[in-house]
């Protein structure tokens, strides 16, 4: 279990502190990173479907990424926050099998965290909008990437260590499954890491075993035995994950994120899209993104 813990690191986006008022209210909000919040003043609510948390001073927060969810301030609301993108060697996240809201209450340490953490990476909060359709496109993304790149190593290691300790405050295991995993051959590894690099591309089952020099069939099962699905049902999860991130934080047209995420045609992109989630692409987007 711990081998596979440390498998996993964290990339800042985000990290300020802000004073909130009523114009904070956001619905349907479903981010590709991880949020924690650390409440220092005011009350705002926090809601997941059936499960909602009032957000009171005191307390640590966090929202696991592609987790939908809604924000609100009726009056005054002050905040720590920080967002961050998760990457695993096996591609899946520490929160995979529990994507829900969760508070755990805040000690003296979280606070000095959050306060080292904003004046380890200054300039590092949202200037545009608090509004999460205005400030979740890849080109900031990228842009604050770059600011991560340019950290020097010793800025670059407390940062990380801050994180995870933010974390492992919700690390129990209520929250986060504790399944011990069995070591993923390098074969495997390398494979998801092409298909997720990939996508746009055609894949198949053949190109992939030829790639790790194994027969179709015994790469195959190899493959599901250690990620629980065979490689083309695995592709089409994560080429539809990548379309539900695209519909949401950009304004692209179907088409192009059809032809982004590997599909041979609009129309079987819808099919797919509809199959897997439930709603067409068009659907989906009015329900989730307010566009």
């Amino acid at each position: 279990m711990i081998k596979r813990l440390l498998s996993h690191n964290f990339s800042l986006l985000n990290v300020d502190s802000v004073k909130l008022d009523s114009r904070w209210n956001y619905r349907n909000i479903v981010s590709p990173y991880h949020r924690i919040y650390y409440i220092s003043g005011g009350s705002g609510e926090i809601s997941h479907f059936e499960k909602k948390l009032k957000l009171e001073c005191g307390y640590l927060y966090i929202i696991p990424s592609f987790t939908l969810c809604n924000l609100m301030c009726d009056t005054f609301l002050e905040q720590y926050f920080v967002q961050f993108f998760e990457e695993s060697s096996d591609g899946i996240s520490l929160f995979a099998e529990n994507r829900s809201i969760f508070r755990v209450e805040a000690k003296e340490v979280d606070v000095l965290n959050f306060e080292r953490l904003v004046c380890l990476n200054p300039g590092r909060g949202i200037n545009r909008s608090d509004d999460p359709k205005v400030y979740e496109k890849d080109s900031y993304y990228k842009e604050y990437q770059e600011l991560n790149h340019r950290q020097h190593t010793a800025q670059f290691l407390e940062t990380q260590g801050i994180l995870l300790q933010l974390i492992a405050r919700f690390a129990g295991p209520e929250i986060i499954a504790q399944k011990e995993k069995q070591q993923i051959p390098v074969k495997i590894l390398d494979t998801i890491s092409h298909i997720v690099l990939s996508l746009h591309l055609p894949l198949t089952v053949k190109s992939l075993a030829s790639r790790v020099h194994q027969n179709s069939e015994y790469f195959s099962r190899l493959f599901q035995q250690y990620t629980g699905s065979r490689p083309l049902a695995y592709i089409t999860e994560k080429r539809i994950e990548r379309a539900q991130y695209l519909i949401i934080s950009s304004k692209s047209k179907y088409a192009d994120i059809a032809e982004q995420t590997g599909f041979e045609s609009l129309s079987h992109f819808s099919r797919t899209f509809k199959k897997v989630t439930g709603l067409n692409p068009s659907d989906y987007k009015k329900r989730y993104s307010g566009w």
